[in-house]
């Protein structure tokens, strides 16, 4: 099944732009890319979400939502505030399930970090995959901190069976500081992952013609683009 998993290490790391760069260099690549978001909180029913955002950097992609919330909050808590009934991992990969008979590639893209919960009876994005069979893409943040939640979310996938292709840098910082360069080397250590892009900081405002032709260069060729990790690292580290 084409189906790819995107989760973070936490919020605001970058998985939307992540998401979407992934979306950009597979479209460039001729195939055709569905997004579905399993639970989009934060938002208004006319407003835009990450699904959309996706849309708008990549180009033409299927944009879907199980459900969505209107509190910036975990799905669980959101939809109990909202009093509707909660998105349920079931629903989220029988979605996915169905792009994936229409579309060469499905991005499921989480909200948060792997086990922010989805329902009262702790279904997260992890239980997904999980049914899906789905590899899990871990977005990661650069800087200081990383290494614990990158680690602690690694020995979660595969304490549960499930495939962690790599690791991702959401945002990589123009001038870089010591630990993000040190990082480098040690996010790939304590994950048993490899390093399969890092976006720039800022990627997100870039126009949707740069952002397209600009996205391949930022992953590397598992996830279809030309990123380079050992040259990335040589030209980085300390």
């Amino acid at each position: 099944m084409p189906v790819l998993v995107i989760t973070g290490t936490g919020t605001e790391v970058g998985k939307t732009v992540v998401t979407a760069a992934v979306a950009a260099t597979a479209l460039a690549g001729g195939r055709s890319v569905a997004v579905l978001k399993a639970a989009q909180t934060g938002v208004g029913p006319d407003e835009a979400g990450d699904a959309q955002e996706v849309a708008r950097l990549a180009g033409g992609v299927t944009v879907a939502e199980v459900a969505r919330f209107p509190e910036p909050l975990a799905p669980g808590t959101a939809a109990r505030r909202a009093g509707r009934a909660p998105v349920r991992p079931g629903e989220v990969a029988e979605a996915a399930a169905k792009l994936a008979t229409e579309h060469d590639l499905v991005l499921v893209e989480g909200a948060g970090g792997l086990l922010v919960r989805f329902d009262a009876a702790g279904g997260t994005l992890a239980d997904v995959a999980g049914l899906l069979g789905a590899p899990v893409l871990v977005v990661t943040s650069a800087g200081l901190g990383t290494l614990n939640t990158t680690e602690l979310t690694a020995r979660e996938l595969r304490s549960r069976g499930l495939e962690l292709p790599g690791l991702v840098i959401g945002s990589w910082p123009g001038t870089p500081d010591l630990a993000a360069r040190c990082n480098l080397a040690d996010l790939p250590d304590v994950s048993g992952a490899p390093l399969l892009g890092a976006v720039p900081a800022g990627a997100g405002t870039l126009a949707p013609a740069a952002f397209r032709s600009t996205a391949p260069h930022w992953l590397a060729p598992p996830l279809s683009g030309t990123w380079d990790a050992d040259a990335f690292r040589t030209r980085e580290a300390p």
